[in-house]
């Protein structure tokens, strides 16, 4: 590898390096990781199964908790089966499309699943605030609407990425420290002037992340004025205990991501391979931790999970 870095020229395979500095714990490193990936994928694809085979769970929260895992399979294999790939083969080449094509998935389905979460806030708060009207306001038909407007969104401002990237000149080097393609880590490697990157960057974050992050804390700012006026003790838990999977969710897929950002940012200090084990971390617990979270809160999905895991129990 000591050919690779070169300048004058414009590189169109790059080499990641997986975890530098901890390539002897490589195989250790990936156990917990393929662990989590399988678990993700089982526990997702389950939960897809269930919702879509019983009528009983076509309502808005089921069907948008199965756009969730979908987006949740999506987001973990954008990046674990090249991780795996690198700790277990040592595959390490990756093409600059190659590069593009992960990151654009990665961050699509990223903006996606806030999307959602934010529609779940929107299903939570019609269902504590209008409960009469629920099934009337949210039917499958405006549920579709909303699913393909958030998928559209995420791929529209995404999109363009592909073209700022493919625009500039890898000449700088083309060994990534790291075990997946990013839009700002690849485009600091190009010899042009990338400002145009980061502030699009910047205004892909807010209008989508920051943005659905501001709208799901006034959604449950007003969710929790309308909770606290119920008369009833018993009402208020039961109300409460509705959104507590979702907000478990929102911590779960936010926090690592803002934790991450924040150790990057702040903590120079921190070792890279530290900053690396956390954001395959950040990809991996949301989806591999939302079914099991689900599943132990929501009683119509554990009883169903019961039901296929053990038939003659039910």
């Amino acid at each position: 590898m000591a050919g690779f870095n070169h300048t004058g020229v414009n590189h169109v395979v790059f080499y990641l390096l997986g975890i530098p500095g901890r390539e002897d714990l490589h195989t250790w490193i990936s156990i917990p990781l393929f662990i989590s990936y399988v678990f993700a994928l089982l526990g997702n694809g389950l939960l897809i199964f269930i919702i879509l085979t019983k009528s009983s769970l076509h309502e808005p929260m089921y069907l948008f908790l199965c756009m969730l895992a979908g987006t949740d399979i999506v987001f973990a294999t954008t990046t674990e089966p090249k991780a795996l790939a690198i700790f277990w083969c040592n595959h390490r080449e990756i093409s600059l499309n190659g590069c593009i094509a992960q990151l654009y998935f990665q961050h699509s389905s990223f903006i996606s699943e806030s999307g959602i979460l934010l529609m779940m806030a929107f299903d939570r708060y019609i269902a504590i605030c209008y409960p009469l009207r629920y099934t009337t306001i949210l039917t499958h038909s405006l549920i579709g609407k909303i699913g393909v407007t958030v998928f559209v969104r995420a791929h529209c401002t995404i999109f363009p990425m592909i073209f700022l990237l493919k625009r500039l000149t890898f000449c700088k080097n083309n060994i990534l420290p790291h075990t997946f393609c990013e839009h700002i880590g690849l485009a600091k490697y190009a010899c042009d002037d990338i400002h145009v990157n980061i502030w699009y960057g910047f205004f892909v974050l807010m209008s989508t992340v920051i943005l659905d992050i501001v709208l799901i804390f006034a959604s449950y700012v007003l969710i929790l004025h309308a909770i606290f006026l119920i008369p009833s003790h018993e009402a208020r838990h039961k109300a409460l205990n509705t959104c507590g999977s979702h907000v478990s969710v929102i911590f779960l897929f936010y926090g690592p991501g803002i934790f991450s950002v924040l150790t990057q940012r702040f903590g120079h200090h921190i070792p890279l391979h530290v900053h690396i084990l956390l954001a395959n971390v950040s990809m991996l617990a949301p989806p591999m931790l939302n079914p099991i979270i689900y599943g132990v809160k929501t009683k119509q999905i554990r009883e169903q999970v019961v039901y296929m895991l053990f038939p003659k129990q039910k």
